[in-house]
């Protein structure tokens, strides 16, 4: 299956750059780029990609409000370029929905293999960029975050997939863990979504932090 992507950087030699680590991969299509956050958008309505490499800051409309009207229209999965020195960009990328963080630094083959995480549908990103972005935004408390009243009609396996998303582990890790077949997980994955409320994986994994699950 090949993996139909729009690369949305307002840095031209950048945006060339990752145009051509991604087009040396055999299963991945750059549909088309952006230099900037609407014209992202418009591409991610034209063209109906799988997923969105989208920077944070860009001009026009930033990549955190790109993310959030992409999400929002259920267009693609977003996975965006980020340095952690933007923590604030960082959360509100979060927030908008995004499905992955990845490092702009990241090396080519780390790059292709997020994008084909991304559209395995695991939103969490090898090795440990999430986990890191978790550790930061979700950090124990003294005081546990109230429990959405959602997480009630949440089943025994559902809350246990939620509590391995916490510690930001892939549908593979998790599968081993449970002892079930990776379908399972992305299925349970699937419908706790639905029942909080959350857009991402990511969200779901800061939400089990913030609850000490």
């Amino acid at each position: 299956m090949t993996i139909k992507v729009v690369v949305a950087e307002d840095q031209s030699a950048v945006r060339a750059g990752l145009v051509l680590i991604l087009r040396s991969a055999g299963d991945i299509e750059v549909a088309g780029e952006a230099a900037d956050g609407q014209e992202a958008v418009r591409l991610a309505r034209e063209l109906r990609p799988d997923l969105v490499l989208m920077d944070v800051q860009m001009p026009r409309l930033d990549g955190v409000s790109a993310t959030r009207q992409v999400v929002a229209e259920g267009l693609a999965d977003v996975l965006v370029l980020t340095t952690f020195d933007l923590d604030e960009y960082v959360f509100g990328a979060l927030r908008a929905g995004a499905a992955g963080f990845l490092l702009k630094n990241a090396e080519a083959a780390e790059l292709i293999e997020a994008v084909r995480t991304v559209a395995r549908g695991e939103g969490l990103i090898s090795p440990a960029v999430t986990r890191r972005l978790i550790a930061e935004f979700a950090a124990p408390r003294a005081v546990k975050a109230p429990a959405p009243p959602a997480l009630a009609t949440l089943t025994r396996r559902e809350r246990e997939v939620l509590g391995c998303l916490g510690k930001g582990l892939s549908n593979a890790e998790i599968a081993a863990r449970l002892e079930m077949a990776e379908a399972t997980v992305k299925t349970h994955v699937s419908r706790l979504l639905g029942k909080l409320e959350l857009r991402s994986r990511v969200q779901a994994a800061v939400l089990a932090q913030e609850l000490g699950l």
